[in-house]
């Protein structure tokens, strides 16, 4: 069976489910509208009409509570079944080509001064990160983006591919971590987490363990022995003393307290994670790794729950008749005091925790994306020389339909591609290609291409770069700026694969045919490959005078009737003519 019709299947399954909890939600609605008034005629039988025992009464208040308990649980199934139909929506979409502005965009991660980012369509709307992303966590969208912007050891990557394939037919387990939480937002705040379950001891005193709960009970028993008695004198005492320590420890209770309300959001949904990932039997070691969360003889899943019940508690302080036996009871030390405990347990344990959940919603995003595009292999790692070698590569981002394929070779003697062509006639889209797709392969995901081959490499890419009118810089400006930080990156392991598109365009002929010729020879002689593209025929001849390292290759276009058209492929040699002034002539300009 095909992803689409598995996941059209499943979608049937789940949204039948949908109708009959639908059916029992409204059933049970009116069941327990029936119970009521059952309760309410009972209830004037019994006191208007005496004709009735009012214990009759406990019979339909007794089922109603059922039918509510019941209620509640078929309503969550059925938000549930809705979740997994929205989860199998979003996955025929991705494979229709229908998921541009759906899911999380990863606008927090762009940098517009990274080094690729923004020239490859990294986050935002309609880009990678919206097409891969089924994180649930922050930390899982962390992860994805910090793989997405920075190359992995050949190692790393070849070990992802090992997990990705596992993970990749694991559908059941991609549906239950879809559906998990309160809401389909993205939940769970990392740093805060980590940096309270790591953060020292706040309450000095460690002898208050036992003194505590001694306390609260004593003041129990004062309590009891006024109201049997009459003698308050007990209470009165013990709680002054309990007051006296409460408020000499005040500060650190609160640091407490306060910093476990601010680190903690959405603790179920962690919990449930890690649980969905503790039940499950991995195969590779790379995956089974990942599944061993245990600290302190205690699941990482029931520890999460364990600090969730305490977040309840100490939430709880908010009521006002837990503030009334706030100081009696000792409540918010003893709660400090268990929150301490569990830091003390657990806490060292959470940045791994946290570290696993985020490695695995990225890892199952790209398992995601191979299972619903088996035709995209996993590229081919080499270490024997610096090069990119492709068949019928193509850009991710654009419809499968349309996208226009070609083969790209840098390597043996050739080390950059001078990719020449007219205005729109996709020397742009194929450098953006090579580099979405060697951001891919160099985070361990599958490629939009038949065959990847490719060593590893870091990118350097010059493609979108605009003058900035806050920084105070022209288009020149930040492109010679770029250009700098791609050197800085030549000369260091990996070797970088730059993507120049129209360089030095915002100078004039002379400058950009000298200025191109010293970069691209930097570069080379720095152990980089890379393409650059021109619409300057000029530029192109740089290629005699870099002794034979450079190819020219081009993209050419065909006027009829007045109309240009592109056919997108690439072709040897240099591009023989413009359509500089035939794309003038066309909307009306007199030329």
């Amino acid at each position: 069976m095909s992803s689409s019709d598995e996941y059209k299947e499943r979608r049937r399954i789940r949204a039948t489910r949908v109708e009959q909890f639908e059916r029992t939600h409204i059933r049970l609605g009116n069941l327990r509208l029936l119970l009521a008034a059952v309760a309410a005629i009972l209830l004037w039988m019994s006191v208007r009409q005496h004709l009735l025992s009012a214990l009759w009464i406990i019979c339909p208040v007794l089922a109603f509570m059922a039918a509510a308990v019941w209620h509640s649980r078929v309503l969550r199934r059925q938000e549930l079944a809705k979740r997994a139909v929205a989860f199998y929506d979003r996955g025929l979409a991705r494979i229709e080509d229908r998921w541009t502005g759906t899911g999380e965009r990863g606008e927090r991660f762009a940098d517009p001064h990274h080094v690729y980012s923004s020239d490859l369509d990294l986050f935002g709307d309609a880009s990678l990160f919206q097409l891969l992303s089924s994180a649930r966590t922050r930390m899982g969208e962390e992860t994805l983006a910090r793989w997405l912007l920075a190359p992995g050891s050949a190692d790393e990557i070849r070990k992802r591919h090992v997990a990705v394939n596992e993970l990749r037919a694991e559908l059941d387990l991609r549906e239950d971590l879809a559906v998990l939480g309160e809401d389909a937002r993205v939940g769970v705040h990392p740093e805060e987490l980590v940096n309270w379950a790591e953060s020292p001891n706040q309450i000095p005193a460690r002898w208050l363990a036992w003194p505590a709960p001694v306390l609260a009970v004593l003041a129990v028993l004062g309590a009891i022995i006024w109201a049997a008695r009459g003698m308050a004198t007990l209470f009165l005492a013990i709680v002054i003393v309990e007051a006296i320590l409460t408020y000499w420890l005040k500060k650190p209770i609160e640091a407490v307290l306060h910093g476990t309300e601010n680190a903690f959001h959405d603790l179920d949904l962690l919990s449930g994670i890690l649980a969905r990932i503790e039940a499950h039997t991995f195969q590779s070691p790379e995956l089974q790794g990942l599944g061993e969360l245990v600290s302190s003889n205690v699941n990482a899943s029931r520890a999460i729950a364990q600090l969730r019940s305490r977040l309840d508690l100490i939430l709880s302080r908010n009521n006002i008749f837990v503030r009334l036996i706030d100081v009696p009871l000792m409540y918010s030390v003893q709660l400090a005091l268990a929150a301490e405990r569990w830091r003390k347990a657990h806490g060292h344990a959470v940045k791994q925790w946290i570290a696993v959940v985020g490695e695995m919603e990225a890892l199952i995003s790209f398992a995601a994306y191979a299972y619903e595009h088996p035709e995209d292999p996993f590229p081919e790692l080499t270490t024997e020389e610096t090069l990119f070698e492709a068949e019928n590569l193509g850009h991710p981002l654009l419809p499968n339909a349309t996208c226009v394929r070609n083969n790209v070779a840098v390597c043996g003697d050739t080390r950059v591609l001078l990719v020449s062509g007219s205005n729109m006639s996709g020397k742009s889209t194929l450098l953006r290609a090579v580099g979405i797709n060697t951001a891919l392969a160099m985070a361990g995901a599958p490629v939009r291409a038949r065959r990847l081959r490719l060593s590893p490499l870091r990118i350097g890419a010059s493609i979108r770069i605009n003058d900035s009118l806050q920084e105070g810089s022209s288009r020149f400006y930040a492109e010679i700026t770029r250009l700098r930080q791609i050197l800085d990156l030549t000369g260091s392991v990996p070797p970088a694969l730059f993507l120049l598109d129209e360089l030095l365009q915002g100078t004039n002929s002379k400058d950009r045919r000298i200025g191109g010729e010293g970069i691209v020879r930097a570069f080379v002689e720095r152990g980089s490959i890379g393409l650059v593209s021109t619409h300057d025929l000029a530029l192109a001849d740089i290629g005699s005078n870099l002794d034979g390292y450079l190819r020219n290759v081009h993209f050419q276009d065909e006027l009829t009737n007045g109309r240009i058209t592109f056919d997108y492929k690439l072709r040897e040699g240099v591009v023989t003519k413009s359509n500089g002034l035939e794309l003038m002539r066309s909307i009306g300009l007199r030329i």
